[in-house]
């Protein structure tokens, strides 16, 4: 077995920042169980898997593949930042011809537009709901002790919990916030809970470039401790901020070690568009 393997930084123009995504272009249908094991040999948050979904596709003219993620641990639904390095590799290394590609994955259709400055990703936008506070405090109190809140809001369709800081912290607050993810395991068992979102209104600019607002996502449940730049995470984050400060147009930063900026526009359809780059780091062959 020989597989075209790439590795791209999602989210940032620079190499060493934003997410990493491992992205297998897949020429012959593979054994399910190689997709686990190779995302475990991988060894990054999440690693991609582009298969042609007709024979006489190929990989530089076709628009139209299939698409799937896995952690090093399981298969997941959603991964915004591997999908846009799956196209950011399409795009920029095969050099595939079309200015718009579509994925067909476990969460429908999702679109990838090349532009001169990123690339905008089509995505779901999913509702938080208001979440009483007495059947989660245990979880955020094991995640970040005594540290304010200010609201807490739930996506069933995604499975994360959205817990909002008191506007009193800043940015630099959230960056060295502690989190405790080892004992999130053992408190959250009921399966209600696949992903923990801190996020923070943001600050005007001044010296710094302006965000609306801030944000970090902890994914334990799924092998991932923390998630550099999460895709999926602004889902939800895009629908409760754009409700919060009444705006359609957003420019977000995810705060992470390696740190990421995401912009993002709430579409008249119900979907959302969040624009990022990538920077390709490594190219190979997998052989087995």
């Amino acid at each position: 077995m020989k597989l075209p393997i790439f590795i791209a930084d999602a989210f940032t123009t620079k190499a060493f920042r934003g997410n990493p995504a491992a992205v297998c272009l897949l020429e012959n249908k593979l054994d399910e169980d190689l997709h686990q094991k190779i995302a475990k040999e991988m060894n990054l948050s999440e690693t991609a898997f582009i298969r042609k979904l007709h024979p006489n596709d190929n990989f530089t003219q076709s628009s139209c593949f299939g698409l799937r993620w896995f952690t090093p641990q399981s298969e997941v639904l959603l991964c915004g930042h591997a999908t846009l390095a799956s196209a950011a590799v399409l795009f920029h290394k095969i050099k595939n011809v079309n200015s718009t590609l579509t994925f067909v994955t476990m969460s429908g259709e999702l679109k990838a537009r090349k532009e001169e400055d990123g690339i905008v990703l089509d995505l779901p936008l999913y509702p938080a709901h208001p979440q009483k506070l007495h059947e989660v405090e245990d979880l955020i109190k094991t995640a970040i002790g005594d540290t304010l809140v200010q609201d807490v809001r739930y996506s069933p369709d995604t499975k994360k919990l959205l817990v909002r800081l008191s506007d009193t912290y800043n940015r630099s607050f959230l960056e060295s916030l502690t989190v405790n993810t080892e004992n999130l395991l053992q408190v959250e068992t009921t399966g209600k809970v696949k992903g923990l979102i801190l996020t923070l209104k943001g600050e005007p600019g001044g010296q710094t470039q302006a965000f609306d607002f801030y944000s970090r996502y902890f994914a334990p449940w799924y092998g991932v401790a923390e998630d550099p730049v999460t895709g999926s995470a602004h889902t939800v984050l895009s629908s409760y901020w754009s409700e919060q400060l009444g705006k359609k147009d957003l420019h977000a930063f995810q705060c992470s070690n390696r740190g990421g900026e995401l912009t993002i526009s709430l579409r008249s359809d119900g979907r959302v568009d969040i624009k990022g780059g990538a920077a390709l780091v490594l190219e190979g062959t997998l052989t087995a």
